[in-house]
């Protein structure tokens, strides 16, 4: 095969300008809404977005691992979580500005493909399938990462599909807008293509496979459902199930599919109707800290990540992944005894080597949820990288069944049958254990006391 080409992952952003260590519990950041921040250090708190100096540590760290990548995946939200009248369409705008050109800088002249998050908008989440301001001013920002066709397209719908850059890859990336779907977005509810952008997916794939190309599909808000909360999904359900269709019936041409949205490492597994895995999905964990405010999440929040991607030219097949981090607490720490100019991010973990498979490829990933579905040290290891190695407790049987059950079933349906037969299948099981543990303590000779 060819030599291995290597691209970045990096999503999740969510700079939080407000940020500000100095001062009192209440103020340290807009982003911490009305919960007290007591221990915030100079890279950022785990209760907060991302203060500036840790997006140029990130920014940094991705220069010093990888340097000339191919090209860059940026899947979306920039701006902070605070209300909407705190933000506006100019500050927006000004945010995405701000880390485009930081992003610009450190990769002058390397393609980016970015996508916009469903917070990278005003109001949030509210993204139309039409033409837009917001639209249009985000194509003009990244007018130097797209091609002459993209434009029309992203303003119309803020999605694309380009050739890759290199010549020696018969390779397409496809950008999509999946904000159009997302159950919190009012504009689009009653659409049923909103943008046009299924049918266009379709039309895309279909020429991807006459022109014999594989194709990577990018986005920020994934399909199926969010493995840290039960019965959790995004998109609403016809979307969900029409998206699920596009990817059974076009998987040939689909290498690999990377999006972010959740913060948190993870990866989904798509099968045939005779239940063969045929694709993935890479959900790469974010670069803020903050901890998630969704009701039931418990303990939500993970240390910063950034990913590095390799990948076979010809065909596009997932070779490996590496995924780097910066421990914030003990960053924090050191920066209170040595002024260090930047913290060192460390290489967390390796695909193949973490989970012992081949590559990233649908059956490899498949053996790797097999093995953290039925091995508890495999599950324990997913379980901490899924917080980018934050929350080290075990991950107990109620834990297994919402990870497990969230990689394999993307559907709505099959994901509900998944969650009731395994918490069923543990219930019954722990019955069994206490009747033959009260079997045992009636059997056994009573000791006298």
């Amino acid at each position: 095969p060819a030599a291995a080409g290597r691209f970045w992952h990096v999503t999740d952003l969510h700079w939080d300008p407000g940020y500000d260590a100095a001062a009192g519990a209440g103020q340290v950041c807009p982003s911490g809404g009305s919960r007290a921040v007591p221990a915030a250090g100079p890279w950022g708190s785990y209760l907060c977005d991302a203060p500036w100096r840790l997006l140029a540590s990130a920014a940094r760290a991705m220069r010093s691992r990888l340097q000339r990548p191919d090209f860059v995946l940026w899947t979306g939200d920039d701006t902070p979580h605070i209300p909407n009248e705190k933000l506006g369409e100019e500050k927006v705008l000004d945010i995405i500005e701000n880390l485009t050109s930081l992003i610009k800088e450190t990769f002058p002249d390397t393609k980016v493909y970015a996508a916009m998050g469903n917070h990278d908008f005003h109001p949030k989440n509210q993204f139309p399938g039409k033409e837009h301001r917001i639209y249009n001013r985000t194509a003009e920002l990244w007018r130097p990462w797209l091609n002459d066709a993209s434009v029309p397209l992203f303003r119309a719908g803020a999605f694309y599909s380009e050739k890759l850059p290199s010549p020696r890859t018969r390779g397409r990336m496809v950008v999509l807008n999946t904000n159009l779907y997302y159950d919190q977005n009012d504009e689009t509810a009653g659409e049923e293509d909103p943008g046009g952008q299924f049918q266009w997916l379709e039309e895309t794939l279909t020429n991807a496979s006459r022109a014999d190309e594989m194709v990577y599909i990018v986005g920020h808000v994934p399909p199926g459902f969010f493995e840290k909360k039960r019965g959790k999904p995004w998109f609403r359900s016809g979307f969900n199930e029409r998206y699920l269709k596009i990817v059974q019936k076009h998987h040939r041409v689909i290498a690999a599919q990377f999006f972010g949205h959740h913060h948190t490492d993870s990866f989904r597994m798509f099968y045939s109707d005779t239940g063969s895995p045929i694709n993935v999905m890479f959900l790469a964990p974010g670069v803020t800290p903050w901890k998630t405010t969704l009701p039931g999440v418990n303990n939500g929040a993970n240390n910063p990540g950034i990913r590095v991607i390799d990948y076979d030219p010809d065909t596009l097949q997932v070779l490996d992944m590496v995924t780097y981090y910066l421990n914030l607490t003990h960053a924090n720490m050191m920066a209170l005894t040595q002024k260090e100019e930047f913290p060192t991010w460390e290489e967390e973990y390796r695909l193949t080597e973490a989970f012992q498979v081949h590559d990233g490829s649908a059956r490899s990933m498949q053996t790797v949820l097999e093995r953290i579905s039925k091995d508890p040290r495999y599950l324990q290891r997913y379980y901490e990288f899924n917080s980018v190695s934050y929350d080290l407790t075990p991950c107990e049987e109620a834990c297994r069944v919402d990870h497990v059950c969230a990689i394999r079933e993307v559907d709505f349906t099959k994901y509900n049958e998944c969650v009731k037969t395994s918490s069923s299948a543990s219930a019954v099981i722990s019955g069994w254990l206490l009747l033959f543990c009260l079997l045992l303590g009636l059997l056994s000779p009573q000791r006298a006391l």
